[in-house]
């Protein structure tokens, strides 16, 4: 029997696994770099060790240290979470060597499914359809291709490549990435089929020989090969191909003598035919949503398996409604998915019913490793939460889900939230008609929740009044009058800030009752202020008619158009978070006399987020077309490529391979060709 557990994984997979061990009475071991100490998951488990070294990324890598933490704390299991270490076989090896319990499958089918290479020839033997595969990519005869990496999951290391004059620098990336994340750079090809579907099944194995499906997922919504939102049942399988996809996880599964949780892949094309992609000799990230359907702990049933005690089902696993979860990430789906860094302030879901844990009836459920205050830096995976709702129906889940997100309150760092919610109530996905190119095909869903321009116009205005309650609730005298009080009519109060379209400025003025007597948002030119046309109401204007019920600062309640809307709002520093039915909007106070700032060379090209160069491309005099790749970025476990805007000469590179960079950062001046 397990009495303490290392879990080598920080963040969200951490805090899942230490909550089941909490419910069954096993204690817990955490491990943290210097980028993570105070992780939320440091803080929950009993022990925690320190792993030392300079690239905090890597520190998670080193097997070694993993297994001195748990002799060191005196742990007799270790839990590998999802990612990092957790389809590495000599980990798994190493932990076996050590004389610990290893909760997962043995290291010889790790090493054997953990290349996609060696299990495509295996499971092909076993008669799993395979898609045409091409293991030398000079080899490839036939395009659209995908490029993967042999080893490893999660997106990374994969490129579509539709002709052969992008084929070689598609696999150069694939590799470096492949190399950055796995520790091992082999890449293949395979045939690419558009318009397929993800759909995998999960399943788990004990040592008795019982092998059990729990149903399949539909994980087709993806953005980078990385899949945002997952759910199960999937609307496109039928009974009938579900006993199939099954039947096929299952032979796989005892093809290779399998042993615990693992995740069969397959691509499911538009035929209705489906080939296998891969097998995840792990729990998967999405694994919340077959819990909410089947009613089981997927990671007690993990620990018991490992154990050695049989599973407690035969025969597949029941499938109760639906649930459908969605991942909450730190990036910028309009500016492509570049990662946001920062300090998450607030992550606030309303109506969750539980964390870390199955559902005990429909609703809302929630597993994060992030907490107000946590820092989102560069060094890891930019998924902050995953929301699942789980409700009688795909409808009723889809809807809960949507709405859950659209009031939740999430201040301090871009995210995709606002992508989720349209794609959760796009008529396509309502339907159940998506794919693995929905996002390519639907460009509207990457508009802002918020997009109305009165919605927008009203959000400015709360900012506002909110921000004048406050001043007034701290002034030391008079603070019960109306912000901007005179007895007689005087000018309008103005505020200017940076908000989803650019710079406007804020104008209301109250009467002697304080009642909001006039208002108007207005667009102005962050280059050319006009500072004395500022503060006058513009001498036309379209805006609905406002009526002030209250305001308070943390939040504003006005009668637009006879609606009554309640607005949240949050300050801080500069920034205001204003939230409503509507949607979110952050808007930056501008200072109306700004600090002067240098000003940067005509064509700089600057870094989009803060990382570490992996490559540097060019030199001062060199030549350049529009689209040339200049160098690339690392950050969050990804790379990112910077290419020329326009075709010109390279004047100068500050910058070189290994160097740190901030937002803002110039990386290369470009001047105009001769």
């Amino acid at each position: 029997m397990i009495r303490r557990l290392l879990v080598a994984n920080r963040g969200e997979i951490a805090r899942r696994v230490f909550a089941t061990c909490r419910l069954i009475g096993i204690e817990t071991v955490a491990v943290y770099s210097d980028a993570d100490a105070d992780s939320p998951h440091v803080a929950e488990a009993d022990y925690a060790v320190h792993l030392p070294g300079n690239a905090p990324t890597a520190t998670y890598l080193r097997g070694d240290l993993m297994v001195a933490a748990a002799r060191k704390t005196g742990a007799d299991a270790v839990h590998p979470g999802y990612g990092f270490l957790s389809e590495n076989a000599d980990f798994a090896a190493a932990v076996a060597d050590a004389g610990l319990t290893w909760v997962g499958p043995p290291a010889k089918v790790i090493k054997v499914m953990g290349s996609k290479i060696e299990a495509k020839a295996l499971l092909a033997d076993a008669g799993v359809p395979m898609l045409p595969t091409f293991l030398n990519p000079d080899e490839v005869t036939e395009f659209p291709v995908l490029v993967k990496a042999s080893a490893g999951g999660g997106g990374r290391g994969m490129r579509i490549v539709r002709d052969a004059e992008s084929l070689a620098e598609a696999v150069a990336s694939a590799r470096r990435e492949a190399a950055g994340a796995f520790g091992d750079g082999t890449v293949f090809c395979e045939k690419y089929v558009d318009r397929a579907r993800h759909v995998e099944v999960q399943i788990f194995a004990d040592t008795h020989g019982n092998v059990v499906p729990f149903g399949e997922r539909e994980c087709s919504i993806q953005r980078r090969h990385q899949k945002i939102i997952e759910e199960t049942p999937s609307p496109a399988v039928t009974p009938t191909m579900r006993e199939e996809l099954c039947a096929a996880a299952v032979s796989a599964a005892r093809t290779v003598g399998y042993v615990g949780a693992g995740t069969v892949e397959f691509l499911l094309a538009p035929s209705g035919e489906f080939y296998f992609l891969e097998m995840n000799t792990r729990l998967q990230v999405e694994h919340a949503v077959t819990e909410c359907v089947s009613g089981f702990d997927l990671v007690q049933l993990q620990l018991l398996v490992a154990e050695g005690l049989p599973l407690p089902i035969v025969g597949g696993a029941p499938i109760r409604g639906h649930a459908i979860e969605v991942r909450l990430c730190a990036e910028d789906p309009a500016y492509a998915w570049l990662p946001a860094t920062g300090t998450l302030h607030r992550l606030r879901v309303p109506e969750v019913a539980a964390e870390f844990r199955p559902l005990l009836q429909p609703g809302l459920r929630l597993d994060s490793g992030v907490r107000d205050g946590s820092v989102v830096g560069v060094h890891y995976d930019s998924m902050l939460a995953k929301l699942i709702a789980w409700a009688p129906t795909r409808h009723e889940a889809a809807r809960l889900l949507a709405s859950a997100l659209t009031r939740s309150q999430i201040h301090g760092v871009v995210t995709n939230r606002d992508l989720l919610v349209r794609v959760l109530r796009h008529p396509s996905f309502q339907s159940g008609g998506i794919d693995t190119g929905f996002l390519d095909r639907h460009p509207e869903v990457f508009a802002p929740l918020l997009s109305s321009v009165d919605a927008v116009r009203v959000s400015c205005l709360a900012a506002a009044l909110a921000e004048a309650a406050a001043r007034r609730s701290s002034a030391a005298v008079l603070s019960s009058l109306p912000s901007g009080w005179r007895n007689v009519p005087s000018a309008a109060q103005t505020t200017l800030y940076d908000g989803p379209a650019g710079p406007v400025e804020v104008g209301y003025r109250l009467d002697r009752a304080g009642e909001l007597a006039s208002w108007w948002v207005r667009a102005v030119d962050p280059d050319d202020l006009d500072l004395a046309g500022l503060g006058q109401p513009p001498v036309t204007g379209d805006h609905p008619p406002v009526a002030l019920v209250s305001a308070t600062p943390e939040g504003v309640v006005l009668d637009v158009n006879g609606i009554r809307l309640s607005l949240g709002v949050e300050r801080i520093g500069d920034v205001s978070y204003v939230d409503s039915a509507e949607g979110s909007v952050a808007l930056t106070e501008l200072p109306r006399f700004p600090e002067p700032t240098a000003e940067l060379a005509e064509g700089s090209l600057v870094a989009p987020l803060p990382g570490a160069v992996s490559r540097v491309l060019v030199t001062p005099g060199q030549r350049v077309d529009a689209g040339d790749l200049l160098m690339t970025l690392e950050a969050m476990k990804l790379e990112h490529p910077v290419h020329a805007p326009a075709a010109g000469v390279v004047a100068s590179v500050p910058v070189s391979q290994g160097s740190q960079v901030d937002t803002g950062t110039v990386l290369a001046v470009l001047t105009p060709p001769e």
